[in-house]
């Protein structure tokens, strides 16, 4: 819960000005580029917040586990947590439009889009969805033996032992790979020991974890998007002054297009290291690489419609169907 704490005296009444405490953790380990991100957009906002709010991060996932912080938040134990979108999606299934998106973190913002997620987070999970942040990478699956394919070129994962992660299990059923649902943490001993054989994960960070030690193969082409979002507890930011929510507000947006860009360069940058290092990147056929795409989009968008069918009631599909992916 958001606490208030006694600030230096405002000049012209000499009253003390209330601090907003805020508490955070975030979902990796901190050498991951996606977590220095969060950090260093918490440094700006408690520089630029001086005297009116506070983040103090209590960790990551030492703190408290992964793919328990999505509850944490919802529940009040912290009021803002860094974390993909997919870890909680089976609560709020509209993220699925992020997996499968075909725009920016920016266009979604300017489109509408935004607004709706921020919308269906407060609706069904209680809290407040203030960001895409670090958009515009995609994920690969990286393999320690050489690929095989189907008949119709496309990748085929059957006998494949492949690490598992929520925002792309419905993809690796349409694979038929055996899975296994696992922290990145543990994914290195994982691979060590031979429990999996592959592992998909973004365009960026794969040395970060040293999984390079393992995977010596990457199939192209990239599919899906990182959907890491800064959410926020509702009655927490509600508690906060309205001076607090504009600044919050507004350096996660401005934080939405400076890490969109970085992480631009950072695709360039690791695809020629891991190059360099040895892996081998083996593309597909164009038809091949487009009905892999449109496997993956439709077992996303899929997994989102029969889940707010469940629901039952309104539910935004279509709306973002048309801001997120242009149809």
């Amino acid at each position: 819960m958001v606490a208030v704490a006694t600030g230096a005296l405002t000049l012209t009444a000499g009253v003390a000005q209330a601090v907003d405490k805020v508490s955070a953790v975030h979902a990796f380990p901190p050498f991951l580029v996606y977590t220095k991100t969060f950090l260093a957009m918490v440094e700006d906002i408690n520089k630029r917040g001086e005297g009116i709010v506070e983040i103090n991060v209590r960790g990551g996932p030492e703190a408290i586990g992964m793919f328990e912080q999505p509850n944490a938040v919802r529940d009040g134990v912290v009021d803002m947590v860094h974390t993909p979108g997919s870890f909680y999606g089976a609560s709020v299934p509209e993220i699925d439009a992020m997996v499968a998106a075909r725009v920016t973190p920016m266009e979604a913002r300017s489109n509408g889009g935004a607004a709706l997620m921020d919308e269906a987070h407060q609706k069904r999970f209680g809290v407040r969805h203030l960001g895409w942040i670090d958009g515009g990478v995609q994920f690969h699956i990286y393999n320690s033996k050489p690929f095989n394919f189907g008949d119709d070129g496309v990748v085929d994962l059957s006998g494949v032992k492949l690490r598992d992660n929520p925002i792309y299990h419905a993809f690796f059923e349409a694979l038929n790979a055996t899975t296994a649902s696992m922290p990145s943490t543990e994914v290195y001993a994982a691979l060590e020991k031979g429990v999996v054989d592959a592992s998909a994960w973004t365009s960026i960070g794969l040395m970060d974890l040293k999984w390079d030690k393992f995977v010596k193969y990457r199939i192209d082409p990239a599919f899906y998007n990182t959907d890491i979002g800064v959410i926020f507890n509702q009655d927490s930011w509600n508690a906060l002054s309205a001076e607090s929510q504009k600044l919050i507000e507004e350096v996660v947006i401005e934080w939405e297009a400076k890490s969109f860009a970085d992480r631009q360069k950072d695709v360039v940058a690791d695809a020629a290291e891991l190059q360099k290092r040895g892996m081998e990147f083996v593309p597909m056929s164009e038809e091949a690489s487009a009905k892999y795409l449109q496997m993956a989009d439709d077992a996303s968008w899929s997994r989102m419609k029969g889940r707010l069918d469940k629901m039952g009631g309104d539910n935004s599909y279509d709306a973002l169907r048309k801001t997120y992916y242009g149809e």
